[in-house]
């Protein structure tokens, strides 16, 4: 037997209780490479970023909970008609067509953690190498991610859920227009303006799957260009002006049409070679006679589209064709799997009725793309997503990214949230809507936090310990009380990192007791239940008897995403808390509970409400502070609702 073909493990970190283990099957090339591995930052900082091939990705098995507890709605329930007089629909404001990253204000100290390591390497030579390991991990990270992180294919990695990439789609570049989807050259170079203009950065076919399977960071604000069907002016009009702007495009070729006079003028065999063996234009398949719909095709004529448009160009330019595109964007599971048996790495779509970015695919056999009479819209929006969390630290979080708001509908389910930023929270001095309470502080991002007690509608009373660096007091819970909420997750929040416990009244319903579970905690409350737990959303059983927990609400939340951001968002409609936590993992979520929901959610985004009722007043948030990169002050969150005035 090849000794190539091994298997072995090799170790894993494990967040839940912060230990490596041996999980992840791999080559044993990699078991070989031990002796060396003294040896890597050296290789590392040579750039010698391919280690390991035929990685097999494996998740921790599901975390069992049981919440005995009930919601407050429970303790006294609330009618519904009464503080939520919503039709079934819900009622949120509708997506904005311009959904800007905040610009930081605010501000705290540097956290020394933060501080870079410089270690000095020795090569066999005796070179003296002194190396700055983090900038070195920053160059080949994406490279090691892409081995130790790709999802089995043909998922897409829930850190690219977390990013908004447009795959821009061009038919015809024309002289004068015919039909509405023909574009004129002068209005493509306007295009190309108006991408430079706004500071995005185009990327090619191939960086976009490495995205998609391995969530690996794309340039701050990604798009991608593609054409189909290989019309002559793709050659004429489009490639010179990549060349002019150094652009990368994506062209889907269908062999019929190539060197004959098929409809419109097409490329022949010759500028097709040119444009292929230049390093800004990757080919894609498009089938080999462009058939209507390729789910009518018997399987016999199907593998010949799919199999055989493949091995043309593969034959004709002497490259390998990774990629495909279903004409007219018409698939079905047959299709797919005849794309995969194929051999390409991810294919591409299309839907007249409705926009996605990316990331919003069913998998990397569908890409959703977006008719190039949308780039005004989507070009505001575009965002890579957050930097990865570096493997070979202990690091789990990111306070140093900005905030912005993201929109997007999962399975039918639309979310409204906002990620980035450092969390906190604020205990106001009575109730109040959310966007009032940040007022007069630095919070970019807010949502309703812990539950509190109905029975003083003018109190700031809560149910449960809260403990808040607004006030800096620590307010044990009601004695009565604690007993229901036995097991909810307690939320811990420090500077530097966040943690949801199992809450047990005789530990922690004390400042002491908080303290022993994280010596530096600065903020702490009871949530409802866990929706995400380490990736993974939680059943039916995980919600024990809480009230109402699988009936259609509105629903608010907040956590960390898969980048170690903080997130604080709301349901977009009604949904059921089961439901609400399978498409917020697939959103790319790694820890979320769920908040005061019902008549309370809300969540309000640069001092305005994103909601179009007004909810129920609340005496508590959690707020995302700007990164700590700009602070200009000691994150400072005090508010005129914060303290008796």
């Amino acid at each position: 037997m090849n000794l190539f073909h091994w298997v072995v493990c090799v170790l894993e970190w494990h967040r839940s209780d912060r230990s490596w283990r041996f999980s992840v099957p791999v080559s044993a090339s990699l078991l070989l490479a031990a002796p060396t591995l003294p040896m890597l930052p050296f290789w590392l900082s040579l750039n010698v970023d391919s280690i390991a091939t035929n990685l097999v990705s494996n998740q921790s098995d599901p975390v069992s909970n049981s919440l005995v507890s009930n919601s407050t709605d429970e303790l006294e329930p609330i009618d519904s008609e009464v503080f939520n007089p919503l039709p079934p629909t819900g009622g949120f404001l509708p997506p904005s067509q311009e959904v800007q990253p905040s610009t930081p204000t605010a501000s705290c100290s540097p956290d020394p953690n933060l501080a870079t390591t410089q270690l000095a390497i020795s090569s066999p030579s005796g070179i003296l190498h002194t190396s700055n390991w983090g900038g070195v991990m920053d160059k080949v990270l994406p490279s090691l991610t892409v081995h130790f992180s790709a999802r089995p294919f043909p998922e897409i990695h829930q850190q690219a859920r977390l990013a908004q990439v447009p795959v821009m789609m061009y038919h015809d570049i024309i002289a004068e227009k015919e039909v509405f989807f023909d574009v004129t050259p002068e209005e493509f170079a306007a295009d190309l303006q108006l991408i430079q203009e706004n500071g995005l950065t185009p990327i090619s076919l191939d960086q976009l799957v490495e995205h998609l399977s391995a969530g690996v960071p794309l340039p701050e604000k990604p798009i991608l260009l593609t054409f189909d069907d290989g019309y002559a002016g793709h050659y004429t009009y489009v490639y010179p002006l990549l060349k002019q702007y150094g652009y990368p495009a994506a062209f889907s070729i269908y062999p019929y049409k190539v060197g004959r006079e098929h409809g419109r003028p097409g490329l022949n065999w010759e500028q097709v070679r040119e444009m292929a063996a230049d390093p800004l234009v990757t080919i894609a398949s498009h089938s080999v006679n462009h058939p209507a719909d390729l789910r009518e095709l018997p399987d016999d004529q199907l593998r010949l589209e799919i199999f055989e448009s493949k091995e043309i160009l593969e034959r004709e330019l002497g490259i390998p064709i990774h990629h495909f595109v279903y004409p007219e964007g018409k698939y079905d599971e047959r299709v797919a799997a005849f794309v995969q048996e194929a051999g390409y790495h991810s294919a591409l779509t299309m839907n007249d009725a409705e926009d996605k970015f990316a990331g919003e695919s069913e998998s990397l056999l569908a890409i959703d793309r977006i008719g190039q009479s949308g780039l005004e819209t989507v070009i505001t929006e575009a965002y890579g997503g957050a930097p990865l969390i570096n493997p070979f630290t202990t690091a789990d979080f990111n306070f140093s990214a900005p905030v912005r708001l993201s929109q997007q509908t999962i399975d039918e389910v639309p979310l409204i949230f906002a990620s980035g930023g450092k969390p906190v929270t604020i205990h106001a001095n009575s109730r109040y809507q959310v966007a009032e309470i940040m007022e007069g502080t630095e919070a970019v991002a807010a949502v309703d936090g812990g539950f509190f007690s109905l029975e003083s509608l003018d109190s700031n009373v809560m149910v449960g310990p809260v403990f808040s660096q607004s006030t800096n007091e620590f307010v044990p819970g009601n004695p009565g009380e604690i007993p229901l909420i036995t097991g909810r997750p307690l939320v811990l929040i420090s500077p530097n990192e966040v943690r949801f416990v199992p809450f047990d009244p005789a530990k922690h319903n004390t400042l002491e007791g908080i303290q022993a579970e994280m010596p530096e905690v600065t903020d702490a409350f009871v949530g409802a239940a866990w929706l995400v737990r380490e990736g993974l959303p939680q059943p039916a059983e995980a919600f024990g008897n809480l009230f109402d927990f699988d009936a259609a609400r509105d629903r608010a939340y907040w956590g960390i995403d898969q980048a170690g951001q903080p997130i604080v968002g709301v349901s977009g409609d009604y949904v059921d808390s089961i439901t609400l936590g399978q498409v917020l993992a697939k959103a790319g979520m790694r820890d979320v509970i769920m908040v005061d929901s019902g008549a309370s959610a809300s969540l309000a985004y640069q001092g305005e409400s994103m909601m179009s009722y007004e909810p129920r007043p609340v005496p508590h948030v959690v707020a995302l502070l700007p990164p700590v990169e700009v602070a200009t002050s000691d994150c400072a969150i005090v508010s005129q609702k914060q303290a008796d005035e």
